[in-house]
């Protein structure tokens, strides 16, 4: 691990690496990653460059022994939204039960053979450029490391995460449609747990017709959640200063922030977001609950499950995790609804760009 984690950390540092051409990309970043990642390059049994498939190319298929394990494809630009349809496409084609797409930065991993769209099949995104190196260095054993790969421990890791997010989001979908249903319908939901409570509390069972009575005499039940712990407005105004400034840093380089008189040089937007959360959440740590009422779309940021997002990190000193798979603006967007829920004002914080 302690080579990968030092050539993951000279990605980060060097920027002569993002001025390579996609050929050199092959090979100086995505085959010196399986290298270290324990993959012989020299041996065909193991890497099988070049790989033929109906209608294109992989770059890689890792194979073992048994054929594509892993397609690996490699795409130079920021952009890797047009090329990870053709990658799972392809996959499907092969067999591939495991993807990877990458400009060797960005790594994002797939589940091709599962239902759902390319979003859905993605399980895991890691950004060299917006999260720890130990972190990255981790995932990448985990998920690319010869052993893992041919033990099968990946692909059994990788379903359990799809799975679970996929459990978190249709709980999340039907949980308001269960609770419309029992509304609409409380006689008959009820009666038989309320029964059942009362028999344990007396010794006695009531009659359903004294039940319907009772569930009738507390009047029309709302058919909508129960109401939850909801912070005072975010934006009050038409457009706030967050968005306006959000959309003017869109696009821009983050050198360092100031928040409350302290100032922290950091290299990346995440990286703001995380020390912002650092430094306000050790203030708050009763508090921290309300954070679950920040959502956007049906979009959550925070979350106790790590699984639920493509790209988290845990906060220090908390045991919640914060989507860090975000644009800039988004995170800029993100970060004044925590100042203004906590309490603070937008002035107490300032950024440099360049």
């Amino acid at each position: 691990m302690g080579n990968l984690l030092e050539f993951i950390k000279k990605l980060q540092s060097e920027g002569r690496f993002h001025n390579l051409d996609e050929a050199a990309l092959k090979q100086s970043v995505a085959m010196k990653i399986l290298s270290l990642l324990d993959w012989d390059p020299f041996d065909l049994d193991e890497i099988q460059p070049e790989y033929n498939i109906e209608g294109g190319k992989i770059d890689f298929s890792l194979k073992q022994n048994d054929p594509n394990r892993v397609f690996l494809v490699v795409r130079k630009g920021s952009d890797l939204s047009k090329p990870q349809e053709e990658l799972l496409n392809h996959s499907v084609q092969g067999n591939a039960r495991m993807a990877v797409l990458t400009n060797g930065f960005t790594w994002w991993f797939y589940l091709p053979l599962l239902q759902g769209s390319a979003d859905e099949k993605k399980f895991l995104a890691l950004e060299m450029n917006g999260q720890k190196g130990e972190e990255i260095s981790e995932k990448l054993l985990q998920f690319l490391s010869k052993g893992s790969v041919t033990s099968g421990k990946s692909l059994r890791l990788a379903e359990e995460i799809y799975h679970t997010r996929q459990r978190a989001f249709l709980v999340k979908e039907f949980l308001p449609k269960a609770w419309e249903k029992i509304m609409k319908e409380p006689e008959k939901w009820l009666a038989e747990p309320l029964a059942e409570v009362t028999k344990n509390l007396c010794g006695y069972k009531p009659d359903m017709d004294i039940l319907r009575e009772f569930i009738r005499s507390k009047g029309e039940m709302k058919a909508e959640a129960p109401p939850v712990l909801k912070p005072k407005p975010l934006i009050t105004p038409a457009k706030s200063k967050a968005t306006i400034q959000g959309e003017d840093y869109a696009g821009k380089s983050l050198t360092a922030f100031t928040f409350r008189d302290n100032r922290y040089e950091v290299k990346s937007w995440k990286a703001m977001l995380i020390k912002v959360c650092e430094s306000i959440f050790s203030q708050h740590k009763g508090e921290l609950d309300v954070l679950f009422t920040i959502s956007e779309k049906g979009k959550e940021f925070f979350s106790r499950n790590p699984y639920e997002f493509l790209n988290c990190e845990k906060i220090s000193g908390t045991t919640i995790y914060v989507d860090v798979g975000l644009k800039a603006k988004e995170v800029i967007d993100l970060v004044y609804k925590i100042l203004l829920l906590f309490g603070y004002k937008e002035s107490d914080l300032a950024m440099e760009v360049k």
